[in-house]
């Protein structure tokens, strides 16, 4: 039984400092590399209801750790708000319909996505349309969020093309993350899909998960733009092709 519990926790440290690595380089990656790991020993719904606090902690760090807190909040406060509507609203969608198909098309959509823009130029948003732009995305990303309990289209895609640098877009993602969290999980509660109790193990990992995000983010600061961004579209094509395969296995 020692040796048991000995192993889980071990396990536990070792997948959350991965997770938190990975995400503290990209900016995104924790709840795809922890739950991609746990579900070898445990119910991926066990594994998914790890990472709320660890997950949201994390979120918050990255998001107040960048350069620019204040002024990214008064820029893309409308996609945030679109996105916390959107996500409440739509989170019945992940009740009642099978997240495994509707993750299917998220995971095709991010692959392509991925493969055109390593290929080709960056994409770019005018600066005259972001007003109006910027709610549309947060009310798209919020229903997808909704029906597959992803965060990251089309709201990682449109961020990365409004011209941020690296350390801004992470920044970005972290206060979108954070936002789609907690919207997710009061949709959640709103509709009986999440219980408190679920919380108590969650709490235990959140330092190996802070650990391994402090290390991503010294190498993050030693990769040049290009390399970063190369590395970034590489890990959304994973995570596109880990949605992908998902029905099969």
């Amino acid at each position: 039984m020692f040796e048991s519990s000995h192993f889980f926790f071990s396990l536990l440290i070792l997948t959350f400092l991965a997770a938190g690595l990975v995400k503290g380089v990209t900016g995104m990656g924790l709840p795809t590399v922890a739950v991609g790991l746990l579900s070898v020993v445990m119910p991926p719904a066990a594994a998914a209801a790890m990472l709320v606090i660890p997950s949201f902690v994390t979120n918050v760090w990255q998001w107040l750790a960048g350069p620019d807190t204040s002024g990214l909040l008064r820029r893309l406060w409308p996609m945030m708000a679109s996105i916390v509507l959107g996500t409440v609203a739509g989170a019945a969608l992940l009740v009642r319909v099978d997240p495994l198909w509707s993750g299917l098309a998220l995971g095709i959509a991010l692959l392509v996505y991925a493969s055109y823009a390593l290929v080709s130029p960056a994409l770019s948003i005018p600066a005259c349309v972001e007003p109006w732009l910027s709610p549309i995305v947060g009310l798209v990303t919020g229903a997808v969020t909704g029906a597959t309990g992803v965060f990251v289209m089309p709201a990682v895609p449109y961020l990365q093309a409004l011209g941020l640098d690296k350390d801004e877009l992470v920044q970005a993602l972290g206060l979108s993350f954070t936002v789609s969290t907690v919207a997710l999980a009061a949709g959640l509660l709103m509709h009986g899909a999440f219980r408190l109790d679920q919380l108590g193990l969650s709490a235990l990992v959140i330092v190996p998960a802070l650990a391994g995000m402090w290390l991503g983010q010294k190498i993050r600061a030693r990769i040049s733009p290009r390399r970063f961004r190369q590395f970034f579209l590489l890990f959304l094509g994973l995570l596109g092709l880990e949605l992908v395969s998902r029905p099969f296995f």
